[in-house]
């Protein structure tokens, strides 16, 4: 009140006691018109949970579904000799010299999600991917032996199940990923570093990122909740308690988090786990129709008043995108009302769809928009793969190959219109493998002659009586090789 008094200009006696006064009055009545109109509903806290902001309730109850994996997986390795010594590899190289064999066992950790009372348990490829061994320790530290029921490397996911023997698990429900919004507020659960289940809190940074990792079917949540090595496979939680997404990835220089985690959203999670429980393997949505961006330059000339889409330029005469009526040409804008941008994010909106039911392309047709209905089905089996191990007197005996078909393609990481007969393994040690041949080559022609299934391919290498002139198509490039007889 002094200051205050003071500042209206030095006034003594009861003048100055109501210029105070009055002073104060004006001072609250300004607090108060910045403050805004007071609601009805803003009261004074009645109890400490009211004025307390805490996550603690919906980690109590979202943690216990959040689980610790450990895996043992046996590796060989050449044991150490003298040369392995530096000195001997500089000169020789590091291939010099015998080479003993011996097995080792690596162990690794992750996380992982119980996604149903039962038992089944969602986490990423790469934490299980290739183990031996593969242990869930529950939030109430009981171990059980887990077993594989789907792995997926191209979404990087695994479904695993662990015999609870009819005891309900606590788990999490999804919640629809296309609705989380950038700035919602998130919570992850995991295992970092081992050491022990851990929470950090943070926001959704972005949608629809491709992170720049191996599995080729990519739209992932960012989010700068602390993920560590160990987070994967954990739980990437909204603030009602469901499953956002399967934390994966960061991106890192360090090892630690810089504040930049990658989640694979729920709705691509659900659907890898609905098509795999339904069929029992990797089963996923196929369009079969290929095409390029839409750039600006090609937007102006389609007469679109925006870059974005994806032009067609390939239509798979087995394909869904046939049945629905799709043609080269055609520019798909959206898909479920869902806009897409690239190939990449196409292959994602198809991809994260349930087999057997439909979805509705916005297509760009003529000047016009459209819209199509394709059957969400997989990719055919047609040719039937054939898988043969060729044999005999000639330069490819060893090889593993099959027929090329839309869904064999696809399973090798190859595009599915891909035709012909490809290799898809060698045996160690065989004829075909010391010539250096490799998995996803195809074969072309023999002697001249087209090869077009593996029992052609197979008859045109044993009838050679002079020797062979073989040619591969290898990552788009034909090489070709003659051996004498």
């Amino acid at each position: 009140m002094h200051k205050l008094y003071d500042k209206a200009g030095g006034v003594e006696g009861m003048n100055g006691y109501f210029l105070s006064v009055r002073n104060i009055f004006y001072g609250i009545f300004l607090l108060v018109l910045c403050a805004g109109p007071v609601a009805a509903k803003d009261v004074v806290p009645q109890s400490q949970s009211q004025i307390m902001l805490s996550f603690a309730p919906l980690v109590k109850k979202a943690a216990p579904a959040v689980v610790n994996i450990y895996t043992k997986t046996t590796v060989t390795q050449a044991s150490g000799t003298i040369f392995d010594d530096p000195f001997f590899k500089r000169f020789f190289g590091g291939g010099f010299g015998p080479q003993r064999q011996r097995p080792q066992i690596q162990n690794s950790l992750g996380s992982g999600v119980i996604v149903d009372s039962q038992g089944t348990i969602v986490t990423n490829y790469h934490v299980v991917g290739g183990a031996d061994e593969i242990t869930v320790a529950l939030h109430d530290r009981r171990e059980f032996d887990a077993r594989v029921l789907v792995a997926d490397e191209r979404t990087d996911l695994a479904i695993l199940k662990i015999d609870v023997e009819g005891e309900p698990l606590p788990f999490l429900e999804f919640t629809d990923s296309d609705r989380l919004e950038i700035g919602d507020l998130v919570l992850a659960i995991g295992n970092p570093f081992g050491v022990g289940q851990t929470v950090t809190s943070g926001i959704i940074s972005a949608l629809d990122r491709n992170a720049g990792m191996s599995n080729d079917i990519q739209s992932f949540i960012q989010t700068d909740a602390a993920i560590n090595p160990g987070n994967s496979g954990g739980a990437l939680l909204t603030m009602d308690g469901k499953l956002a997404g399967i934390n994966s990835a960061i991106f890192s220089k360090s090892g630690g988090s810089l504040g930049i985690g990658f989640a694979i959203p729920a709705n691509m999670v659900k659907a890898v786990l609905t098509n795999g429980l339904a069929t029992g393997k990797v089963l996923r949505p196929w369009l079969g129709a290929a095409g390029q961006s839409v750039t600006s330059d090609v937007a102006e000339g389609l007469g679109l008043d925006k870059p974005g889409g994806i032009l067609v330029n390939r239509v798979h005469p087995e394909s869904a995108a046939e049945d629905a009526g799709l043609r080269v040409g055609d520019v798909i804008v959206s898909i479920d009302g869902k806009e897409v941008f690239d190939p990449e994010s196409l292959l994602f909106r198809v991809s994260s769809g349930v087999l057997g039911k439909s979805a509705r392309l916005g297509v760009f047709r003529d000047g016009k928009l459209i819209s199509l209905q394709v059957s969400l089905k997989a990719a055919p089996e047609a040719p039937p793969r054939n898988i043969v191990t060729l044999s005999g007197r000639q330069p490819l005996a060893g090889a593993i190959v099959g027929n090329l078909s839309p869904a064999f393609a696809l399973e090798l990481g190859m595009s599915a219109f891909s035709e012909g007969v490809v290799v898809s393994d060698t045996v160690k040690g065989s004829v075909a493998a010391r010539y250096g041949i490799r998995p996803r080559d195809i074969l072309l022609m023999v002697n001249g002659k087209k090869i077009g299934d593996v029992e052609q391919a197979q008859k045109l290498l044993l009838s050679s009586q002079t020797g062979w002139e073989i040619s591969i198509r290898r990552m788009g490039r034909t090489l070709s090789f003659k051996v004498a007889s």
